[in-house]
């Protein structure tokens, strides 16, 4: 099941569109915080974003812009703002797609899907993980906090998407090593730690200190 974000401060429309896509089997999230969609967007995952252009705080054209820095998840820009200008400005901000307000709910369906088969029968799901306002790009194998974007090495994406993954629990030492190298096979521990000490530094200098706390004798969690 493809999930929806829908990025619309109208709730009367955003609970229509919410109440049709659901009944094309589509799983629905429609964003409640618009002063940090970005964190909305993470938490949700969606495999497709419908995007209104007039909203509280910024403007569609800003969060899209957000989204492009990370992920390439499509846009279709929803809004009545529909003249030419606004439609390049979509265009050029990352938008896949302009649908002007009033639309034809089927006619708006009909894009979604052709949209989703371009984009997901010839390329994988890019997810994006969030904690603590650090968004995890695993297509990318970065980690965007604030304005700061920090490139992850294989292995330190690797600790990071099975620590952020299990966020609520505590992550033994065997299971990052295991999930590392993808075997069963002996490895020297203190490769492990050495890894997790260069990440360390490198959420440090983003502004994440206690990203990475330590169970002594277990493993680790995030903090």
């Amino acid at each position: 099941m493809y999930r929806i974000l829908i990025v619309e401060d109208d709730e009367i429309i955003a609970r229509s569109l919410k109440k049709h896509l659901e009944s094309w089997d589509y799983d629905v999230v429609c964003v409640e915080d618009f002063s940090d969609i970005m964190k909305e967007f993470a938490g949700a995952a969606p495999q497709l974003v419908l995007m209104d252009i007039k909203l509280p705080f910024y403007n569609g054209y800003h969060w899209c812009s957000r989204i492009r820095e990370m992920s390439k998840v499509p846009v279709i820009f929803v809004s009545s703002a529909s003249d030419n200008m606004n439609i390049v400005m979509a265009v050029n901000m990352g938008g896949d797609d302009f649908i002007a307000k009033p639309f034809d709910l089927d006619v708006l369906t009909a894009k979604i899907q052709a949209l989703l088969r371009r984009t997901y029968d010839f390329a994988g799901q890019n997810t994006v993980l969030e904690h603590r306002g650090a968004l995890l790009n695993l297509g990318d194998a970065t980690l965007t906090c604030g304005e700061t974007r920090v490139d992850l090495t294989k292995n330190e994406l690797k600790i990071l998407q099975v620590l952020m993954e299990n966020k609520e629990k505590i992550v033994s030492r065997d299971t990052l090593m295991t999930k590392l190298w993808e075997s069963d096979s002996f490895v020297d521990e203190n490769t492990l730690s050495v890894n997790v000490g260069r990440l360390r530094k490198k959420l440090d200098a983003a502004g994440l200190p206690d990203f990475i706390l330590t169970k002594k004798g277990i493993g680790y969690h995030i903090g």
